[in-house]
């Protein structure tokens, strides 16, 4: 680990050099493969040959040569041998998208991430106890690939998970054979039965599918909190959304001075960022030799035809940018959908700022993810509130009335005052956000926030109408249009 730190310590000198080499390594290994012939990356090209060359790409745009690759054929995007698929609904599209895992995406991205993030928390905490007893993991699962198979498709967790060498296994709970199960109220039951009697040192997954496990391990013990049955827990690394919303929540099941969090950014395309300091919370190292080349879009040029499309070395400071990769696994410029702004750049840090797709703009307000977390956190913090779930949606224009945003949220601690939390949520997104702002200037455009209150369990509910309980599905904060609101509306009878 120590001598991992020293390589962690060079790219942040040389951040540049670093990913000129992994461009390079890139290229070089794919030259001969049918994308490489097609886009001539045998004329060892320059970074600005191939940003001219090689069109950005959206899924729907790759999927054709991933298609290829599912069905068997070899060396399309990629040279070596593709056995693996992630699975992934995303979370502005229903349909699933099938991302290829390399064995150099998992070998020297998802699991070098895993290793580092272990790396810089003995680094950050020498007191660390936390290789003293096993990490518990919410995995997904996985299934023969319908194109072939010989090859399967799942949830990354569960790819990973299926891979890992026999000493990260004998270092976890459950076992593979519960973590890998597909049917979630099961595999929920089963992980209570047999996780309550490990001494649990570290938690990793999505919050909300965490918190839904702590709360089922409360209720089938009788325990007071979570210290009582893992007392030796101190570290919970945490991914896919904001954790601002759930810090509270989190604190009131695990009341433990010593109870540490991390956060990191993985996905089904890889393994990108890790939180390098305890204090900058939100914020990640940007890992630069995990075999992904970074671009970025500005997201005021994000739908043009053809965007300025900057490297690392031409971004700035607290402006958002469309994150574009080009990886291990035979990503091409590829838009990931996610959206980031960068918090330094001596050594580059990150903070997921959002979505491409996930956002409400019905009115020109251009309400973010990041604008509406920082508003949930700040009304729950204001009124003693704490949330499970929520997402938001317009309420369009109809007859004299005025525009709106509806949200529904589900608290498994309800706020002292809703009408206060109400008015802390719209003055908070008055504040982070100039076009709301505008836009709520004497009810001009919009009118104050819609808040329903969801029941316990109708998020749930929800997905497991949708058919994707549990895994890595997660809940969409923001949509420009009323569909997901009004599934969960219908599906629990609000």
């Amino acid at each position: 680990m120590k001598k991992r730190f020293h390589q962690i310590d060079l790219f942040r000198k040389y951040p540049h050099d670093v990913q000129q080499e992994v461009f390079s390594n890139l290229i070089n290994t794919a030259k001969n493969t049918a994308w490489g012939k097609q886009y001539g990356y045998a004329d060892q090209l320059s970074v600005k040959e191939f940003q001219e060359r090689v069109p950005l790409s959206t899924y729907e745009d790759l999927y054709p040569q991933i298609e290829r690759v599912m069905r068997g054929e070899q060396n399309v995007l990629w040279p070596s041998k593709v056995e693996w698929f992630a699975k992934s609904s995303g979370t502005t599209n229903a349909r699933s998208k099938f991302i290829p895992v390399t064995p150099e995406a998992l070998e020297d991205c998802h699991y070098k991430g895993g290793k580092d993030m272990l790396s810089i928390y003995a680094n950050n905490f020498p007191d660390a106890k936390v290789f003293s007893g096993k990490a518990l993991s919410i995995g997904g699962s996985h299934h023969p690939n319908e194109f072939n198979g010989n090859t399967r498709c799942g949830d990354i967790s569960a790819v990973i998970m299926q891979n890992l060498p026999l000493w990260a296994e004998a270092m976890r709970t459950p076992p593979l054979k519960v973590a890998l199960m597909d049917t979630w109220e099961e595999k929920i039951q089963k992980m209570v039965e047999i996780c309550v009697k490990e001494n649990v040192t570290a938690l990793s997954g999505v919050p909300t599918w965490t918190y839904v496990l702590l709360n089922r391990i409360l209720e089938t013990t009788g325990k007071k909190d979570i210290t009582e049955v893992w007392p030796n827990l101190e570290l919970f690394t945490h991914g896919a959304v904001a954790f601002g919303p759930y810090r509270e929540l989190f604190r009131q099941l695990i009341p433990s001075e010593k109870m540490r969090y991390l956060e990191v950014y993985n996905a089904s395309e890889g393994f990108f960022g890790i939180q390098d300091e305890p204090e900058l919370l939100d914020e990640m190292l940007l890992m630069l030799d995990y075999g992904v080349f970074y671009e970025f879009i500005p997201m005021d040029q994000v739908d043009e035809a053809e965007p300025e499309v900057l490297t690392l070395d031409q971004v700035e400071l607290g402006k958002n940018y469309a994150l574009v990769i080009s990886t291990n696994a035979g990503l091409w410029r590829y838009k990931i959908g996610d959206t980031v702004k960068f918090t330094s750049l001596s050594p580059y840090r990150i903070k997921i700022s959002g979505r491409t797709k996930h956002f409400i703009n019905a009115f020109g307000e251009e309400v973010v993810v990041e604008n509406a977390e920082a508003a949930i956190t700040k009304a729950c913090a204001a009124t003693n509130a704490t949330i499970t779930n929520f997402t938001a949606a317009p309420i369009y224009f109809e007859g004299k009335s005025k525009g709106g945003h509806q949200w529904i949220i589900e608290f498994s601690q309800q706020p002292s005052n809703l009408e206060q939390f109400t008015h802390v949520l719209d003055q908070t997104l008055r504040e982070v956000n100039s076009d709301y702002d505008a836009k709520r200037q004497h009810d001009l455009a919009l009118r104050a926030p819609l808040i329903t209150v969801a029941p316990t369990g109708a998020f749930l509910k929800w997905l497991e109408h949708k058919g994707k309980l549990g895994g890595q599905h997660k809940v969409p904060r923001l949509a420009n249009s009323r569909e997901y609101l009004e599934e969960i509306l219908e599906v629990n009878q609000l």
